[in-house]
């Protein structure tokens, strides 16, 4: 038979394996958070990517839209010249009433960007812009607060969680 330091050889596990299994394990992992992560940086780089040729395609967008809308009114403006001239029976006249229209739609864009202009600078505006910051100033104070405490090093003093 067999004797009693044996049979707890036998029977007890060998750690060797367990360790080495944990360390297999543990590498498996950082290889998988790895290609993980891997391929988030690729998403992200492709995303950047797109976004950077998006806002080129965006800008041209937006040149070729001012560039039509400069041709239509042009187009307009010589649409309704013709007309005039041929209501007033004198190209002169139908140009100089033109040009005064063109006189009073900018006049009048002026005007509404310096009516908007003042409603910008009022007090009222002043004071509830000023009040918003105040207050969220105030709010990040109490928030970063909260998060200080939370994290104090005072750990000797039991907290109501730890109770």
């Amino acid at each position: 038979m067999h004797s009693e330091g044996e049979s707890t050889r036998e029977t007890a596990p060998d750690p060797a394996p367990s360790s080495s299994g944990l360390l297999v394990e543990i590498g498996q992992l950082g290889r998988a958070i790895k290609k993980l992560f891997g391929a988030q940086m690729e998403l992200l780089a492709a995303e950047l990517g797109l976004a950077r040729r998006a806002i080129s395609w965006m800008l041209l967008a937006g040149l070729a839209a001012t560039v039509a809308g400069v041709g239509l009114g042009l187009t307009v403006l010589g649409l309704l010249g013709v007309l005039l001239a041929k209501w007033l029976g004198s190209w002169v006249w139908a140009l100089l009433l033109l040009a005064v229209l063109e006189a009073l739609f900018l006049f009048g864009a002026i005007m509404l960007f310096r009516r908007c202009m003042h409603w910008m600078s009022l007090p009222a505006t002043r004071g509830e812009w000023s009040a918003m910051m105040r207050e969220t100033g105030h709010r990040a104070k109490a928030e970063w607060a909260e998060e200080a405490a939370a994290h104090s090093p005072d750990d000797d003093v039991p907290r109501s969680e730890d109770r």
